[in-house]
């Protein structure tokens, strides 16, 4: 299957941040969900793995061993080997005391091999080890509980602590392990109407993503609020990309981040429509580097996405 694949670069002949020699960025591997399936994608356009998903994932993981964590329904987390062997599986059941709705929207492999499960409807985080029983329980705070809105992403902090990005409260709260809310962020409408819509006409504070920087400060993939913050400690902005700042891309639902060692950030953009790439790598300057628009694989709502092969990269 040939596919559409646009890599392009902008500033002086497109020069990669690693080398100046470089004519064009070398692209990268993504793993992917949208259009019915899981896919794999390399960096010359060629579908490299795939598997049926009718699910509209909200997260991914290729694991170090090589397998795949997965979303493939609404409250199944899913390990598959590259053989598409399942290996482990999840699926988030009511809590004692709850008859609603459950779903799930995030999901994290850690490092003594459990898998932190973020339970929306439950309004918990678990942590739930190789045999499926879960061995660790994090309330959390909602306000405005809906059990499709109460948690996009959530990751698990090197000091213990949970990020987690409360799309229906407009928040991102950070915890400590008995679920004490020690860091709150509330996202604003930076100055524009509330607008409905999933497209770049819809904006709001439903915020997708999160990730802790090494210097402390928080990177916010805004969801519906079409922006990129980066806030510090105390809540300062001190950079941010707003939905029409970037030569030829206006930010829609933006999702997924991944913050590269060179300071780089790869920032999802969802619903924004085909003239937008659903992917693109962005310098600390404001310069696009790299673009991934692919609308054969991948259509206009892929919200989870894996950039493959970056050493020390955060997501």
């Amino acid at each position: 299957m040939r596919l559409l694949l646009t890599i392009t670069a902008l500033a002086a002949a497109a020069i990669p941040v690693a080398s100046a020699a470089d004519s064009k960025h070398p692209g990268y591997r993504i793993l992917a969900q949208d259009k019915g399936h899981v896919a794999i994608v390399g960096a010359d356009g060629k579908v490299e793995w795939e598997i049926e998903c009718k699910h509209n994932s909200h997260d991914a993981h290729l694991l170090p061993n090589g397998n795949l964590l997965l979303h493939t329904a609404p409250t199944v987390v899913t390990e598959y080997t590259p053989k598409k062997e399942v290996v482990w599986k999840y699926d988030a059941k009511p809590k004692e005391g709850y008859n609603g709705r459950v779903e799930v929207h995030a999901f994290q492999r850690l490092a003594d091999g459990n898998t932190l499960v973020a339970e929306s409807g439950n309004r918990r985080i678990v942590e739930v080890n190789k045999d499926g029983k879960i061995v660790k329980e994090i309330p959390l705070q909602v306000n405005r509980p809906d059990p499709h809105r109460d948690t996009r992403m959530v990751r698990k902090l090197d000091i213990g602590n949970y990020l987690v990005c409360h799309e229906g409260d407009g928040a991102v709260r950070e915890y400590d392990a008995a679920g004490k809310v020690v860091w709150e962020y509330k996202l604003d409408l930076g100055g524009r109407k509330e607008s409905p819509g999933h497209g770049p006409e819809g904006h709001g504070t439903a915020v997708y993503g999160a990730i802790r920087l090494a210097n402390g400060n928080t990177l916010i993939s805004g969801g519906n609020n079409n922006r990129v913050l980066e806030v510090d400690k105390d809540g300062k902005i001190v950079w941010s990309i707003d939905q029409k700042e970037l030569d030829g891309i206006t930010l829609a639902w933006v999702t997924t981040l991944h913050v590269l060692p060179n300071g780089n950030v790869i920032v999802g953009n969802c619903h924004a429509g085909e003239g937008n790439p659903q992917l693109f790598e962005v310098t600390r300057d404001k310069k696009v580097v790299w673009r991934f628009k692919d609308f054969r694989t991948f259509g206009n709502s892929l919200a989870a996405a894996h950039v493959l092969d970056i050493k020390d990269v955060r997501r």
